[in-house]
């Protein structure tokens, strides 16, 4: 839903972000890395109910804010032998190793060797790096979307992997059409379902409401564990 206009408030202590859209429904969200706080209204909510909204929820917004902000994040990448990463929730070391072969990721037991030419840049490995990650999660996608369309009985068009800062997926029901967060690569194979079920249930029911929880407990019992594994990840909304 396209976004009408934008404007900006403080409240008690927490600055808001409105954004009014063609809506029927007032949305509150606090959103990651940071907890970043959006009113999503219809044109004609004025700022002073929006206000009133975000007042009758300040404590619960108040936690949702620490909850982001205290969450352990990844630290910033160097890509030199010996640093940890992450591949279906399994912790690996990786091994820079340098050569005048062509540049390819081998994963070997606990070592993922990242095998390129003397002088690459840190960007450029990490980029060889998230380029074996995506390959690795297409070839997985590539069987779990067959698999859970004919089993919920719906049918996506299209589907892409992307880098996404703020969301673990998501899906546009007119179109038809899935995105998966690159770094589901790195999570365990049950939480990479779980989204790919996620998505496509949301071509039965658009919202999260008591029926869309209703279709995960039927065809995904296992969700919300699942959820809260990806909710505590350290490498929920790390910075690319």
């Amino acid at each position: 839903m396209n976004i009408i206009n934008s404007s900006s408030i403080s409240v008690g202590g927490v600055d808001v972000q409105i954004d009014r859209k063609e809506i029927k429904n007032l949305h509150i969200g606090v959103y990651p890395p940071h907890g970043r706080v959006r009113v999503a209204t219809p044109v004609n909510i004025d700022n002073e109910a929006v206000r009133l909204a975000v007042v009758s929820k300040l404590s619960w917004i108040k936690k949702q804010v620490r909850h982001f902000q205290d969450q352990p994040r990844q630290t910033k990448r160097e890509m030199v032998s010996g640093e940890s990463h992450y591949f279906l929730g399994k912790r690996y070391l990786i091994d820079v190793i340098y050569g005048s072969a062509k540049h390819q990721v081998i994963l070997k037991h606990s070592i993922i060797e990242i095998h390129v030419r003397a002088g690459t840049s840190v960007d450029n490995r990490l980029k060889l790096l998230n380029e074996w990650y995506r390959e690795q999660l297409n070839t997985l996608v590539q069987e779990l979307i067959p698999k859970w369309e004919q089993k919920i009985g719906v049918t996506v068009d299209s589907w892409k992997i992307k880098k996404m800062r703020t969301k673990w997926g998501s899906c546009n029901t007119e179109k038809k059409r899935v995105l998966l967060n690159l770094n589901l690569a790195k999570t365990p194979i049950e939480c990479i379902e779980y989204i790919v079920v996620h998505e496509l249930v949301h071509l039965l029911e658009r919202h999260h409401n008591n029926s869309f929880q209703t279709y995960m407990d039927r065809y995904f019992p296992e969700w919300k564990e699942c959820k809260n594994i990806l909710n505590q990840s350290i490498l929920s909304f790390e910075e690319w």
